[in-house]
């Protein structure tokens, strides 16, 4: 059996001496020790990545505290199902956890109910968040493309000659807004009332 150990030093300057020393400490050889500086969200961290490549069956995995390995339950989980399917059980120092007991096989089965509660409670802050919004008025969704000056705009073309594609072409519109924003203007010319405003045979093949 080897110790595999994991440390992480945050962005904003703590320290890995602690951690390193903890390690050194309960015996972890230094070529089994990986560690990093970065943030706990960002998800892309290499020394973590190389450590769980590293462990093999029969290795425990080695942390002095959770927040080093993971910022959510949901988090965690995924690092301890991975660790799990190579056998390979965690132990976190600080909090006195190992997955290789039947007090870590606990833990680890509640694992997926705190990862559900986490999710829900997040959702829950979110809408929360977004009703408040809406009662300070802040609007959600797509912004209109068509404003009633562009509106304008797209009906001088027309009336000036432009086809379609040429104006779709000019103001990056699709089709259906140039129409939107001609009937804004106040020349309706949708496809249930063209005959308001026909067409050439040339114009209808380039639109096709």
């Amino acid at each position: 059996m080897a110790l595999v150990a994991y440390i992480r030093g945050s962005s904003t300057g703590q320290s890995l001496e602690v951690q390193r020393g903890k390690m050194l400490q309960i015996g972890v050889a230094a070529d089994h020790l990986f560690e990093e500086t970065s943030s706990g969200m960002d998800t892309g961290r290499p020394a973590l990545n190389e450590a769980l490549k590293f462990a093999r069956k029969g290795d425990v995995f080695v942390i002095t505290n959770i927040d080093r390995l993971a910022r959510s339950a949901t988090g965690l989980l995924a690092i301890v199902q991975e660790l799990q399917s190579i056998g390979v059980p965690l132990r976190v120092l600080d909090q006195q956890i190992d997955t290789g007991t039947p007090r870590g096989a606990a833990m680890l089965q509640m694992l997926p109910v705190f990862a559900e509660f986490e999710t829900a409670v997040r959702k829950e802050r979110q809408m929360d968040g977004i009703a408040k919004a809406k009662e300070k008025g802040t609007k959600f969704g797509r912004k209109a493309q068509v404003t009633p000056e562009l509106a304008a705009d797209i009906l001088r073309m027309r009336e000036g000659g432009d086809l379609i594609p040429d104006i779709m072409q000019k103001t990056g519109l699709s089709k259906a807004s140039v129409y939107r924003a001609l009937e804004l203007a106040g020349k309706a010319e949708g496809p249930s009332d063209v005959s308001l405003y026909p067409r050439t045979s040339n114009e209808e093949e380039e639109e096709e």
